[in-house]
């Protein structure tokens, strides 16, 4: 989707004019694909832009910062307020948040020891991800010919950088052969996750998911949707999925910050039930969720003010 400018960007500690926020051609991330980052969003609320789970999000970043051996300059608290002063300043009612860490400017080869970290967050609107009616009428999946991430390999509990390439390369293929989105396997053959959404789906009146082991990324959706779910009263678990068990789905939808709830009508051409009831309740306590509209789940919005 293409950016849509906004007045001011947050760097290194301070809020800058948006056409200021460049970085110089030889930063290290920029060549090794070593940086962090989140996708956030911050929805229109009685009380002005609401940020959905934005205290999980940042500890998600210092938590995969962690595991690349980066060290964050600012902790989860100086984040979070600094993503409320950003948000603010763009005078949006909702707009989308992207926090990124990086090695900069000032060292280059493969040893990140001396470098130094970065830090910025931006935000600009941002509509539906995978299609305004992705949630009604469904979106096409494809299972990609490319693999998953192995945990030995490239950790995919790390939201990094350079973990993307493998999304990308997964995403454009399924594009260009026509479909919506595709989905990864792992080197076993079991379901990971889509390119940037994890999976559920309905078999025999319970959701699964798979867990974090089978290459899935520890998605804060995810954990939303489960939350909701069991509070509608559908039993979910976490359990190996075989594409097999996708084709023969009772329902099955994805979830991400990006994509929000969004419903899945086909798997390879084999079509599925599209929106089924599970998704629908979900999809329809989402959108409450996250606007602030849920009692018991008003501590998931913190508002930019």
């Amino acid at each position: 989707m293409p950016i849509t400018p906004t007045e001011k960007i947050w760097f290194n500690g301070e809020l800058i004019p948006w056409d200021q926020a460049q970085i110089h051609i030889l930063t290290h991330t920029l060549h090794y694909g070593m940086g962090v980052f989140e996708g956030i969003r911050a929805y229109e609320t009685e009380d002005g832009p609401g940020v959905f789970r934005l205290t999980d999000h940042m500890r998600r970043l210092a938590e995969s910062a962690q595991i690349m051996m980066m060290p964050l300059p600012y902790s989860v608290e100086e984040l979070v307020q600094a993503a409320k002063e950003t948000v603010a300043s763009t005078g949006l009612p909702s707009c989308y948040v992207r926090p990124i860490a990086y090695y900069g400017y000032g060292e280059m080869g493969l040893n990140t020891l001396p470098c130094s970290v970065d830090v910025a967050i931006a935000c600009w609107p941002w509509g539906a991800y995978l299609g305004d009616d992705a949630a009604t009428k469904g979106v096409r999946m494809k299972i990609s010919s490319w693999q998953r991430h192995d945990h030995n390999i490239m950790p995919p509990s790390s939201k990094t950088t350079g973990n993307y390439v493998n999304s990308s390369l997964a995403k454009v293929e399924a594009l260009k052969a026509g479909y919506d989105e595709a989905i990864l396997l792992n080197r076993a053959g079991m379901v990971a996750e889509c390119t940037g959404e994890n999976i559920f789906v309905s078999r025999k009146g319970k959701l699964i998911t798979p867990p974090v082991a089978s290459g899935a990324l520890e998605g804060i959706t995810q954990d939303t949707v489960m939350t909701i779910a069991r509070d509608l009263g559908f039993e979910v678990v976490l359990g190996d999925l075989s594409r097999a068990d996708l084709y023969v789905a009772d329902e099955m939808f994805v979830c991400g910050t990006a994509a929000e709830v969004s419903a899945v009508n086909s798997v390879d051409d084999r079509d599925l039930p599209c929106p089924g009831p599970m998704t629908t309740a979900i999809a329809h306590e989402y959108a409450k969720a996250v606007r602030g509209q849920v009692d018991r789940y008003k501590d998931w919005v913190e508002h930019a003010r």
